[in-house]
């Protein structure tokens, strides 16, 4: 599991069994997680965030996605 960045009390990471599907990440802060697509950037699943919190997890993941979209492609190189 590479953690890709972590921002605030976030850790953003993929699993290693990920690159069959889309690009995206994977956020956790204790016992919350949520799962965003990168192309478009878009909410997959989330277990735990508030709505309020999940709006501030996307604007990061929208800042930061040519990063995560880069890290991505290195560790799940084609």
């Amino acid at each position: 599991m590479p953690t890709v960045a972590i921002i605030g009390p976030y850790r953003f990471f993929f699993y290693a069994s990920d690159g069959q599907e889309p690009p995206h990440v994977h956020v956790e802060r204790e016992s919350a997680n949520a799962k965003f697509w990168l192309n478009p950037v878009e909410l997959a699943r989330n277990q735990g965030f508030s709505a309020v919190e999940i709006r501030k997890i996307q604007r990061i993941v929208v800042e930061h996605r040519e990063d995560f979209h880069a890290k991505w492609n290195q560790f799940f190189p084609r």
